[in-house]
């Protein structure tokens, strides 16, 4: 049967498919996201876990800070308390014995005011009491200083070492000084090997120009004394060369030339 098209007639065109805009596109996981979310659940597992451990050793935790505050609180109470009042107990007996050092220093009856800055007088503890019995202060500490010098001034070289051995400071002064008067009181001894290691010892302890070409003089005089020439020449030389300056360095040439 045949077919024709009326003039002007076109063939509809197909209906077009409308397209789904609303298509979900394929959503690519990026890998921090994923490690980023692994970590996460590492937290959460580590935290829960936490949680479980303080939950059965609660008791255990409380009763350690309890233990932390009470010596903390313990500490407060004993610097308040003790310590504090010690020290200023400390430092009124040893007041009078200063006085008495301090006298003896400047020559005037030297050994009995030593003697009495070490035992004590006008109802006051001296110097040795003094360390014994507020030995954890900074008083008492200092009293061993001064009882050691106080002794090695009266001939009583083992117990200047003693004391002097017991006293401990940051002082860049005293604290070589300590050392230094050991070094003394083991000469006074005629022990010259043990004088000459303190003296040594003293002299490289907080380089200055008061102590340090002090006991490197001594240190030379006495390694002469034991026949140590090079050590001595070596001792002299450092202090013509650093401290030139110094009282030590007006006669070191002399020096210097015996030790060549």
């Amino acid at each position: 049967m045949a077919t024709y098209n009326k003039r002007g007639y076109k063939t509809p065109k197909e209906k077009e498919e409308k397209l789904d805009t609303n298509v979900i596109e394929d959503v690519n996981v990026d890998e921090k996201d994923s490690t980023t979310a692994g970590v996460f659940n590492s937290l959460d597992q580590t935290a829960s876990k936490t949680e479980e451990f303080v939950a059965k050793n609660q008791k255990y935790i409380f009763g350690i800070v309890a233990v932390i505050a009470l010596v903390t609180v313990s500490y407060l109470l004993y610097q308040k308390f003790v310590a504090q009042p010690n020290e200023e107990t400390a430092a009124n007996e040893m007041f009078e014995a200063q006085q008495n050092f301090q006298k003896a220093v400047d020559g005037t009856k030297s050994d009995s005011l030593f003697n009495l800055s070490l035992k004590g007088a006008e109802g006051k503890f001296g110097f040795k009491d003094i360390a014994e019995k507020y030995s954890g202060t900074d008083a008492g500490n200092l009293a061993n200083y001064y009882a050691g010098i106080a002794y090695l001034n009266t001939g009583k070289y083992d117990d200047a070492i003693a004391s002097l051995g017991k006293f401990k400071s940051d002082d860049a002064i005293l604290s070589v000084l300590a050392v230094g008067s050991i070094g003394d009181a083991y000469s006074q001894k005629k022990q010259q090997k043990e004088a000459l290691e303190q003296y040594i010892k003293a002299s490289e302890m907080n380089p200055n120009d008061f102590t340090t070409p002090r006991y490197l003089l001594k240190a030379g005089q006495t390694s002469l004394a034991l026949g140590n020439k090079a050590d001595a020449l070596k001792y002299f030389t450092e202090i013509k060369e650093k401290y030139e300056s110094t009282p030590e360095a007006s006669n070191v040439d002399a020096l210097i030339g015996l030790a060549q």
